[in-house]
């Protein structure tokens, strides 16, 4: 008897070896905003990145929590803004030429000033599967709870309520 005659009987009621089946293999993920005003302290800003970035390496948080800043900018951040411009556009290029590094330099500092005035907004998105209920909700009550976020007006928004789609694409359109 060869190995094939063996094996046709548990093969009889199958069609092939593979499935047919077209299910998807990963399951629905739950979206969780948390939203935060951290005003114009760029110290409270790099203080809640700085958090949220050691959470991420100490927990292996890569997917499941991401962040994104969204900074404001007043009407005298985008006058001075436009005024840096024309003054690098009159240097002649022999004079770009010897000061090259002096002019990025500036220019950086003048982005810097520009960036860091404004009011900033944190969004924080956690992105848990449907098994890591319990990992979720730890997550949503200790964030808010830590110091450089426990100052800066919460919000917490799932996918249920109703401005999910605008901060969804808020979310999306940030770098």
């Amino acid at each position: 008897m060869s190995r094939a005659d063996v094996l046709k009987p548990h093969l009889a009621g199958c069609r092939a070896l593979t499935s047919r089946r077209f299910a998807s293999q990963t399951s629905v993920m739950a979206q969780t905003y948390l939203v935060f005003d951290l005003g114009s302290d760029e110290e409270k800003v790099q203080q809640a990145r700085h958090k949220l970035e050691s959470w991420k390496q100490a927990f292996r948080l890569d997917k499941k929590l991401q962040y994104k800043l969204e900074r404001e900018q007043t009407v005298a951040d985008v006058e001075s803004a436009t005024n840096v411009e024309p003054a690098k556009t009159e240097k002649s290029k022999s004079a770009k030429a010897k000061s090259k590094s002096k002019s990025k330099s500036a220019k950086s500092e003048a982005d810097e000033e520009n960036e860091n005035s404004g009011p900033v907004k944190l969004f924080v998105r956690l992105y848990f599967s449907g098994h890591e209920k319990l990992s979720e909700q730890r997550w949503l009550d200790r964030i808010p709870a830590e110091e450089p976020f426990k100052s800066a007006s919460p919000k917490i928004i799932r996918e249920n309520e109703p401005n999910f789609d605008d901060v969804l694409k808020q979310f999306d359109t940030l770098e």
